[in-house]
């Protein structure tokens, strides 16, 4: 469904603070929530050709990365600012913190200010649910993750309520990670395998899902980890210089990315040379090329997260919480009488200028 925003002059934006995001979760479900972000993923990259589309614009540092993910229709404008510090929780604050936008493009006027950071876990996890249903074997019931942070959670329930995955095979070199994903998926009706070691983790697994999030060119998987029908989720190589998987895996398999000019730059398959073939997913989706081709073919997701993902989420939590009657009425753009005149903002007596001219009133 196409985002339609309101056509009334207006200079109020609606804004979902993080609180009110956690409560529109908690009303509408999490499985809900992961159900109609996947669908608005799905929908908006059967209309790929209908954006305008760049790769994100990155400010690198030797403790992280900050971006910016913009991409427009003709109707809506949408944009994410997002970090990425491994390093943070030593500070005490999240690795990824997020928000974002969505404009009206023919006024340019902001409709939406978002949180994200809560968003961004549940849409990364919706896309890669969305990705393995067109690219995984069909009937998958175990998965691999490999990883036990702040994703996890999030990629472990999207694979069991949109694909039906019975069994985790969790790994992670830390063990609270680790403890803490188990106490989290308590109630959570699957088979919970705690392994010692990846290898250990893979072995006999249908998908495999990586979101390690150290800033390095690792090697999680290796060749030998591969198992004939394997679909690998690779999420957490997602900038320069990080990887989880050998170049020899990628080699091996077909692999699918969600915009190439992107995905070369920070993917898995930045390794690979530039002319190394992939298949974008919407592709897949739109069924103008195949997916996996055999039941012993191995297939890999080089998930980096693309800006449309962010906007079918934005719409997604745009819409819920107009339909909940959640968020807050902001004036984050001045509303001025005459629109030429923006300095008569500054003449606009203040509240206290007119506080200070009552006394008389006051005394009477």
């Amino acid at each position: 469904m196409n985002f339609t925003p309101s056509t009334s002059r207006t200079s109020e934006t609606l804004y979902l603070s993080a609180p009110a995001v956690v409560e529109l979760v908690r009303r509408q479900g999490l499985r809900a929530c992961l159900q109609g972000i996947a669908d608005n993923i799905q929908a908006d990259f059967l209309r790929w050709a209908d954006f305008d589309k760049t790769a994100r614009v990155a400010s690198h540092s030797r403790q992280g990365v900050i971006e910016l993910m913009p991409i427009a229709d003709e109707v809506t404008y949408s944009f994410k600012y997002v970090n990425g510090h491994p390093g943070n929780t030593r500070l005490g604050l999240s690795t990824v913190m997020a928000f974002g936008v969505l404009a009206d493009v023919t006024t340019g006027m902001p409709l939406l200010l978002s949180e994200l950071t809560l968003t961004t876990a549940l849409r990364t996890a919706a896309m890669s649910a969305v990705a393995a249903r067109a690219l995984a074997r069909p009937g998958s019931r175990s998965m691999a993750l490999i990883g036990n942070g702040a994703q996890s959670e999030f990629q472990a329930l999207a694979f069991h309520h949109l694909l039906g995955i019975t069994e985790l095979r969790l790994f992670d070199t830390d063990g609270e990670a680790t403890r803490k994903l188990l106490a989290n998926l308590s109630d959570l009706p699957v088979t919970v395998r705690v392994c010692t070691s990846v290898a250990e983790a893979v072995r006999g697994a249908d998908i495999v899902t990586t979101v390690t999030a150290d800033k390095a060119k690792a090697t999680i998987i290796t060749p030998n980890m591969v198992e004939p029908g394997m679909h690998i989720n690779a999420v957490g190589g997602d900038c320069p210089g990080k990887t989880e998987l050998h170049p020899d895996v990628l080699r091996g398999a077909a692999v699918f990315v969600e915009y190439a000019p992107q995905t070369r730059v920070e993917g898995d398959i930045q390794q690979m040379p530039s002319d190394f073939a992939v298949t974008e997913v919407w592709e897949v989706l739109s069924q103008r090329q195949a997916g996996r081709a055999s039941a012993t073919q191995v297939t890999v997701f080089d998930s980096v997260g693309f800006a449309l993902e962010d906007f079918s989420a934005l719409r997604y939590m745009r819409d819920t919480a107009l339909a909940l009657g959640m968020g807050e009425r902001m004036a984050l753009i001045p509303a001025l009488d005459d629109p030429k005149d923006l300095f008569s903002l500054l003449r606009q007596p203040t509240l206290a200028s007119r506080v200070q001219h009552l006394p008389e009133m006051a005394e009477a």
